[in-house]
């Protein structure tokens, strides 16, 4: 089985993207600035945001880190954002996902200035997106386009399935493959038998949200496989490690190619994160 490396990939772009950078700032005296914000604990969440810093340090953004405690209240996150939009030298905001469930995602991003989402989150960007007239289009299911870019695996004519239908994964990661010509099926919380389903595609990707969620059983003989999921069970044989929504280790002998987690798509994330900032500096500054 191929071990479709995310680490790997964004090495790989990585390299190009602090040229890039560096020559953006010598053209411009203007440094990139990406601001994090993290409501809460979520364990995945964090291990995301200091993983986010780290890469900013490495290809030369500059970041800004803002930890608020889960009591934080909407009003509050609110008035951040818009102290963010103002800030001349942040190009690009980032509110980690999920929120605390006292605070509506989608109020945040409404007040978030779409000229600094590098998420791609926004209504307004999401609607470049759809109509093929991106300015930044949703990191996760870009960084899984580049996977599948890197490692040379067909996409056109084939059957491919995305468990999940968010708008940060899901959805827009059946538009890409639609764009690269597979024929596509969205499975959900609500269809039936998703088993059923996925056992008859070439392709899956399974951003279900749900920790060890599909196995070797669920899937044909040669498929290939995406894990989107990052989960750090409480219990159980996987109890303080990072897992994904598919059960890897079942894979091997079965599936053509597979990502790991940690490792496959979670590096090709905030690799993307890190191209879109670079973008939406360069779009500010023209």
């Amino acid at each position: 089985m191929l071990r479709l490396d995310g680490t790997l990939v964004a090495k790989t772009r990585r390299e190009r993207l602090s040229a890039e950078i560096q020559e953006f700032h010598k053209k411009t005296g203007i440094a990139p600035g990406l601001a994090v914000v993290l409501v809460g604990d979520d364990p995945a969440s964090q291990v995301y945001v200091k993983n986010k810093i780290k890469t900013c340090e490495q290809v030369g953004i500059k970041s800004f880190a803002s930890f608020l405690p889960a009591a934080t209240t909407e009003e509050q996150l609110l008035s951040k954002v818009r102290e963010l939009n103002q800030d001349k030298n942040v190009h690009g905001i980032l509110v980690q996902l999920p929120l605390p469930k006292h605070i509506h995602e989608e109020k945040i991003l409404d007040v978030l200035d779409p000229r600094k989402d590098p998420d791609g989150l926004t209504a307004a960007n999401l609607g470049l997106f759809w109509s093929g007239r991106t300015r930044v289009a949703p990191c996760t299911p870009t960084g899984v386009m580049k996977i599948l870019e890197h490692f040379k695996i067909p996409i056109a004519g084939k059957r491919a399935v995305v468990v999940g239908r968010s708008n940060i994964v899901g959805r827009p990661m059946a538009h890409h493959l639609t764009n690269a010509n597979a024929t596509v099926t969205v499975v959900h919380s609500k269809t039936p038998d998703v088993s059923s389903i996925t056992r008859d595609a070439d392709i899956v990707v399974v951003a279900a949200g749900k920790e060890r969620f599909l196995g070797k059983l669920d899937f044909k003989k040669g498929v290939v496989v995406i894990d989107v999921g990052m989960h750090r069970p409480q219990t159980g044989s996987f109890a303080g490690k990072l897992c994904g929504d598919v059960r890897y280790e079942e894979l091997e002998g079965w599936a053509i190619a597979a990502t790991p987690v940690p490792g496959g798509v979670g590096p090709m994330t905030i690799q993307m994160l890190m191209e879109n900032t670079l973008q939406l500096a360069k779009l500010a500054n023209s």
